[in-house]
């Protein structure tokens, strides 16, 4: 199917800059036409968590809506001294700093929207009359939901069918801009925001979902929020937090080859665990990430929540504003200039504290894979599956043997013996270009064992007609993988892509609970290389056991 290009309902660009603020909000600098009134805090007794639906007699705070002509970054705060990157980032967004225990107010640069999180948020908005307050920083594109076959017929799922033409008839209702089905920029929203150069270092992104952390690869401020807390940012462009406290993730030393981003996080989960981030900020900081590619970044930033995290950044450098320049939505001339210079001030100062740290050596890693039931339940493939009674704390004992249960697995059973029945290469963790060129690199010229299906869905419609450009859409065809359609597909069970019950999968993906890819599906979390070589051999494999 042709892929066109899609107009803003509102007509305007999506995060253009304020007629009075110039590139200042585009670099990250909250508007200062437009700001919420100061003096007047959303009544903190109704804020939902962050599951919980919208209630509807709990409306934001009506003054929370008032216009003033006050600069958030005018706010006084109590950081002195060196500081963070995250410090930076929260301060020059904090609109009114709590008292007594209260929440800080802080301003949203970029909301991002999918039809999953969105429908009660807008109904919320309709049922108390309001509009949403900056359409132009808030975009929209179908992806949970989306089919990655036949996009040009109706969808089957009346569930999935229903989500998505009800944020089409919101989008178009609330003058937000939309990426649908068939549209050039559609694709998972978190591969859509940063190929538009809509994600850029010291801004603000929330959305909808968990992963919204990886937009932190740039130096931004990104997590995921509640339904509740999406109508909030809708109705004014703010939210109310306690800010976040911070840990330094050192990763020095080189990778390996054939060892990626997705090793290094899976060992950054597997050494905390899936609790060990709770609360914090993680900044990855090390020679080995300063030596990884903006896809590699985000990758690692995007299973910060994995590790219980609120977000995840890496401090923008040249790598960051090279990867920007040029983009649809990148400042421009002057405006660009001026972005860098401040761009160039958000690196944590030399001296400054975080809460935690911890340490990883480059050179240690190897290929990893998870055995169990969630992120943190990873080994390096060299090694065997873990003994549960060795375990010395009894609920993580307990854990693990459940995970082996479900799991079908047996303790002591090597990693690369186990036979997968399917690969899966994509998600909003590696369905960039540059995870489809390193697995295509892997399989050019080479078949796929026969007991194995391998899906390969791109994380946007660019990423596909790039990846097809590029001949990599025939190299995966020739192997005899499946070439699909932009979208979140198995990543999760939420559309047609999903596993059979005892079904087993290499996924590039993020999650590996019980039931993530399909009732009784069975998920093994790895990296673009590990999936290519176990599409290949049949079972979990790396590129080096291609060469024996």
């Amino acid at each position: 199917m042709q892929q066109t290009s899609n107009t803003s309902a509102s007509g305007t660009p999506v995060a253009s800059a304020d007629s009075t603020t110039g590139a200042a909000n585009l670099a990250g600098q909250p508007d200062r036409q437009s700001q919420p009134d100061q003096t007047s805090q959303p009544d903190q007794t109704s804020q939902p968590d962050q599951t919980s639906q919208p209630d509807q007699t709990s409306q934001p705070d009506q003054a929370v809506v008032a216009d003033t002509q006050a600069s958030a970054s005018a706010v006084a705060t109590d950081n002195a001294g060196p500081r963070t990157l995250a410090e930076k980032v929260w301060a020059d967004h904090l609109v009114v700093k709590g008292e007594n225990g209260t929440p800080d107010l802080i301003y949203i640069d970029l909301h991002l929207v999918h039809e999953v999180t969105s429908p009660q948020a807008f109904d919320g908005l309709r049922l108390a009359g309001r509009p949403v307050r900056r359409p132009d920083l808030t975009i929209a594109t179908e992806d949970h939901n989306t089919p990655t076959v036949a996009i040009d017929k109706p969808i089957a799922d009346l569930t999935s069918r229903t989500q998505i033409q009800t944020l089409r008839n919101n989008a178009e209702e609330f003058g937000i801009r939309l990426h649908s089905l068939g549209d050039i920029e559609q694709g998972i929203v978190h591969v859509v925001g940063p190929q538009l150069g809509l994600t850029m270092p010291g801004i603000t992104v929330v959305c909808g979902d968990s992963h919204t952390s990886t937009h932190g690869a740039f130096g931004a401020m990104a997590f995921g929020i509640g339904t509740s807390e999406v109508e909030h940012v809708m109705a004014t462009q703010t939210l109310p937090l306690k800010e976040f406290k911070t840990m330094a993730i050192n990763v020095e030393g080189t990778l390996r080859e054939g060892v990626t981003a997705k090793d290094i996080i899976l060992a950054v989960i597997a050494k905390i665990g899936t609790g060990g981030g709770q609360g914090y900020v993680l900044e990855y900081r090390g020679s080995a990430i300063r030596a990884l590619s903006m896809e590699g970044r985000m990758t690692i930033c995007n299973m910060s929540i994995e590790a219980g995290a609120r977000a995840g950044m890496v401090a923008p450098d040249e790598t960051t504003f090279a990867y920007l320049k040029g983009r649809p939505h990148a400042p421009e001339g002057a405006d660009w200039d001026a972005a860098v210079e401040y761009w160039r001030t958000l690196p944590t100062d030399e001296g400054a504290v975080f809460d935690a740290e911890v340490f990883l050596d480059a050179d240690d890693l190897e290929p990893f894979v998870t055995w169990g039931t969630n992120p943190g339940q990873g080994v390096s493939l060299s090694q065997n599956v873990p003994d549960p009674s060795l375990i010395s704390d009894p609920n993580e004992r307990a854990a693990a043997e459940r995970a082996l249960e479900y799991m079908d697995l047996a303790a002591g059973t090597p990693m690369k013996q186990i036979p997968v029945d399917t690969v899966f290469l994509g998600s909003c963790t590696n369905s960039r270009i540059d995870d489809l060129r390193a697995a295509a690199q892997i399989i050019k010229g080479k078949k796929k064992a026969d007991n194995v299906r391998m899906m390969v869905v791109p994380g946007s419609a660019r990423v596909r007609l790039e990846a097809e450009a590029e001949g990599l859409d025939q190299i995966f065809k020739d192997f005899g993988a499946d070439w699909r359609f932009a979208g979140c597909s198995m990543c999760l069970g939420m559309n047609p892509d999903q596993l059979a019950p005892g079904e087993r999968c290499a996924s590039t993906s993020n999650r590996n609970f019980e039931g993530r890819q399909g009732k009784g599906g069975r998920t093994h979390l790895v990296s673009p290389l590990v999936a290519a070589a176990t599409a290949i051999r049949g079972t979990l494999s790396s590129p080096s056991d291609l060469e024996n």
